[in-house]
């Protein structure tokens, strides 16, 4: 499993779909709720892309 996620098109689509959600969560979904999706996402969108660029500072994948 652990392989899989460090793959770089899992990468690349967890940060640009949690990205785009992040982005739209707060218009979509009111209140408290809207934020914490938010927020959540963008946390989940940066370490996916703090992964990409560690990999591509190390050239692996």
């Amino acid at each position: 499993m652990k392989s899989l996620l460090s793959s770089r098109p899992v990468l690349w689509f967890l940060f640009l779909f949690n990205l785009v959600v992040a982005a739209v969560a707060p218009f979509v979904v009111d209140g408290a709720q809207g934020v914490l999706t938010a927020v959540g996402m963008g946390v989940v969108s940066l370490g996916a892309g703090v992964s990409l660029l560690r990999g591509r500072a190390t050239g692996i994948g």
